[in-house]
């Protein structure tokens, strides 16, 4: 799967470019096909959650995404490329969110049946290396053969995770449906749950406090006149300590300090790592708080996914997933993704200690992600 992100995701403006749109069309379809995710995710996670289904579903989406990919070989025409970017957004939405539901279900023991248990963070991370290769093998196939070979590649391994789905453990309920019918209105249930809407404001005001540096970091380092490679070994840095929290530190010290403690410390690192570089864009400075990314970025995603799955009744795991990775991720992201460039174009750096107030705000709010096994 995070091959096939890897893959597409980065060039996906330029294959549309590539296809014939201009770049106003390009940024209508793309923000188009958050829209359609931010209504999709949620509604297949429910679907999933009432039938029992989360393992056929996750095959289904990663399926359908995958025909959507050889479809884009084809058309020219502007409303042929919206149709089948309708369909590909559609299918891909609930694919994180229903792997994520399934992993953690998986991760956690069952004597019942035998099962041991693993770390959800190895999962994660191997997920994080694989999306590095394959944005690196892009690269290099666009370069060969043209926009079209990783269209084909990435179907292809969207196929493959469909057909691995089905190895997957299916998520076992607490409570058994008393009926299969879907409401969608069920969902609106979890915002009873006072640490999912925690959770959800929580992870909005750090994890989308990202979007001025993913869309502005090179840009600021450029201006300054850093050289390409030191800029990517900088941003080379960030991503190294995102796998090796996935992979080492995370789980040990979530289990160590607690989900409250580990958020209170995710929000306390994004806003040492925004307000220095809100104030200079000095290398040693930089290279300093770019790995600060593994607490911002992937010690508060395992947090937030210990508090769901120790908070939100399994019958609600996938629905659960979607809401976090729409709301709380998806859409923060996209709505400060939207707001970056001007906050840029009137505050230069200093934009990015407007990211750092996010964190503050997050702060406080970090104590309300107790839960009642945590240490003490």
């Amino acid at each position: 799967m995070y091959a096939a992100f890897g893959l597409a995701s980065p060039f996906t403006p330029a294959l549309l470019q590539d296809r014939g749109l201009g770049v106003t069309s390009v940024g209508a379809f793309l923000a188009l096909g958050t829209a359609i995710r931010a209504l999709s995710a949620p509604m297949a996670g429910r679907v999933a959650d009432r039938l029992s289904a989360l393992r056929p579903t996750l095959s289904a989406c990663a399926a359908a995404a995958a025909l959507a990919s050889l479809l884009l070989l084809f058309p020219r025409q502007p409303a042929l490329i919206l149709g089948i970017l309708f369909l590909y957004s559609v299918a891909l939405a609930p694919v994180v969110p229903l792997s994520d539901a399934l992993a953690l279900g998986a991760a956690k023991p069952d004597p019942s049946l035998r099962q041991a248990g693993f770390r959800y963070g190895w999962v994660r991370g191997t997920g994080s290396g694989a999306f590095i290769v394959g944005a690196l093998a892009g690269g290099q196939a666009i370069a060969l053969f043209g926009f079209s070979t990783i269209l084909i590649v990435s179907a292809a391994l969207l196929g493959l995770a469909a057909i691995a789905a089905w190895f997957v453990p299916e998520l076992r309920q607490d409570q058994p449906s008393a009926t299969k019918h879907v409401r969608f209105r069920d969902a609106f249930l979890l915002f009873r749950i006072p640490a999912f809407r925690r959770v959800i404001i929580v992870a909005a005001l750090i994890l989308g406090g990202h979007a001025l540096h993913d869309n502005f970091a090179v840009i600021r380092w450029r201006d300054e006149g850093i050289d390409p490679r030191t800029i990517s070994i900088l941003w080379s840095e960030s991503v190294a300590a995102e796998v090796i929290v996935f992979f080492f530190i995370g789980e040990p010290l979530l289990r160590r300090i607690g989900p409250a403690a580990a958020a209170a410390l995710s929000a306390g690192a994004a806003m040492l790592r925004w307000i220095i570089m809100g104030a200079t864009a000095a290398v040693p400075a930089m290279a300093l708080i770019e790995p600060l990314h593994g607490l911002t970025f992937a010690l508060l995603h395992l947090t937030c996914m210990q508090v769901l799955t120790r908070t939100v009744p399994r019958e609600f795991a996938a629905t659960a997933q979607a809401v976090y990775g729409t709301i709380g991720v998806g859409i923060a992201t996209s709505a400060l993704t939207l707001i970056s460039g001007e906050l840029y174009s009137l505050f230069a750096a200093h934009a990015f200690w407007v990211m750092a107030a996010l964190a503050l705000v997050a702060l406080p709010l970090t104590r309300g992600l107790r839960i009642r096994d945590e240490p003490s």
